[in-house]
C-alpha cells in the first residue's frame, strides 16, 4: 500500500515562502508521474502542479509563475517550492500519483495571512 507522508507547510504572511515535501513510500516512484494537490475549506481538492518521470511540469493558472514542483528520484520525494504567497493559497496540500489513484496521506496545512 502507498503512503505519502507531506511536510513543510505553516504560517506565513502574504508575499511569504514555503516549501513543501512530500515522501512516497513506494519501490517505482521514479516510473510515477507525481502531483501536488490542495483542498481549501468548503471546496473540492484541486491539482496544483504535476511532474511526469521526465520532470515536465504543469501548473494551475493560478500559481503559475509562483510554484514550483520538482522531485528526487533518489529520496522517493516531490516537492512544491512556493513563492509569493497569497491568502488564497490558505488550504490543506496533498500529494499523490498524477491520477490520484492512491490513498491520500494526512497532508499538510498552509496558511496565508494578509
Amino acid at each position: 500500500q502507498v503512503q505519502f507522508v507531506e511536510s513543510g507547510g505553516g504560517l506565513v504572511q502574504a508575499g511569504g515562502s514555503l516549501r513543501l515535501s512530500c515522501v512516497a513510500s513506494i519501490s517505482t516512484f521514479r516510473a510515477k508521474a507525481m502531483a501536488w494537490y490542495r483542498q481549501a475549506p468548503g471546496k473540492q481538492r484541486e491539482r496544483v502542479a504535476s511532474i511526469t518521470i521526465a520532470s515536465t511540469t504543469n501548473y494551475v493558472d493560478s500559481v503559475k509563475g509562483r510554484f514550483t514542483i520538482s522531485r528526487d528520484n533518489a529520496k522517493n520525494t516531490v516537492y512544491l517550492q512556493m513563492n509569493n504567497l497569497k491568502p488564497e493559497d490558505t488550504a490543506v496540500y496533498y500529494c499523490n500519483g498524477l491520477l490520484a489513484l492512491e490513498g491520500w496521506g494526512q497532508g499538510t496545512q498552509v496558511t496565508v495571512s494578509s
